[in-house]
């Protein structure tokens, strides 16, 4: 498919320029493919290195995030295919970036879950501090969007680490696939209960589906040895990715998932 039109005569927006929505809405079929993007970026990430070796493979990876993030924010408004992509890229370099301090640089995932947390949080801050806002529906400038994309790179690095270090902790990776099953049913029961607003809930829902995700792929693709089901990196990469085709081509055909564009089309208050 062709992208010229999309980005054709576009000029540069200001960063305080209203845009139409950039992200979807946010429903089950968003929360699926969010758990697909994860897994499969693990396992993509794990085969690349082994395939290309690490520093091709990062080199690669980082090339491919820029050229689909420039995309995305080329584009004025969500386009399924385009989002999806730049998020299927983030989980691929998230990865890599969790496995390059562990594995390359030999930092143990006891540090670099809590750093990535600290970086998480910093990043939440500066934009709440910024915009005022966490909220993804109000992702309608250009600035709110850099904040959106940084934080979304922030929950993948940091969900990969988590999830390999409750692996590696003792739970291996079906267990830990049990444990943020249990805990991704938390900030969804208690925003129904009303004890957390609907901000804090899909964040903190965010993160877990990457630990999620990346724990069911790796218990798939991982050999006996290591407590998986030894179906292969191969075959579980391209068995989620065309699941992942399915269920982002039939929201792009059906628009399901476009944003109202009369909500909170109003300039963002500073």
């Amino acid at each position: 498919m062709s992208t010229e039109h999309l980005t054709r005569h576009t000029p540069p927006l200001p960063p305080t320029a209203v845009l139409a929505s950039k992200v979807p809405e946010v429903t089950l079929y968003f929360w699926v493919i969010k758990v697909l993007t994860t897994g499969m970026g693990e396992t993509a990430s794990d085969l690349l290195a082994q395939r290309l070796g690490p520093v091709p493979a990062v080199g690669l990876g980082g090339l491919a995030l820029a050229a689909s993030l420039a995309l995305q924010f080329a584009v004025r408004r969500y386009v399924a295919w385009i989002y999806w992509t730049a998020i299927v890229m983030v989980s691929v370099f998230g990865t890599m970036a969790a496995d390059v301090l562990h594995v390359g640089l030999g930092v143990p995932y006891t540090i670099s879950t809590p750093l990535f947390l600290v970086a998480l949080g910093a990043v939440f801050a500066v934009w709440y501090a910024s915009e005022r806002t966490l909220s993804i529906h109000s992702v309608r400038t250009r600035r709110r969007e850099i904040f959106y994309w940084a934080t979304v790179l922030a929950t993948f690095a940091l969900g990969t680490a988590a999830g390999d270090l409750s692996a590696t902790a003792g739970l291996g990776y079906l267990g830990s696939a049990v444990l943020y099953a249990v805990a991704i049913a938390v900030p969804a029961c208690a925003h129904r209960l009303g004890s957390l607003n609907a901000v804090a809930a899909f964040w903190t829902a965010y993160v877990i589906t990457r630990p999620l995700g990346a724990s069911v792929a790796d218990w798939m693709a991982l050999s006996h040895a290591r407590g998986g089901l030894a179906l292969g990196l191969g075959p579980v990469t391209a068995s989620w990715t065309i699941a992942i085709i399915g269920f982002v081509t039939y929201l792009a055909l059906s628009h399901r998932d476009v944003q109202d564009d009369s909500v909170d089309a109003r300039p963002a208050a500073r």
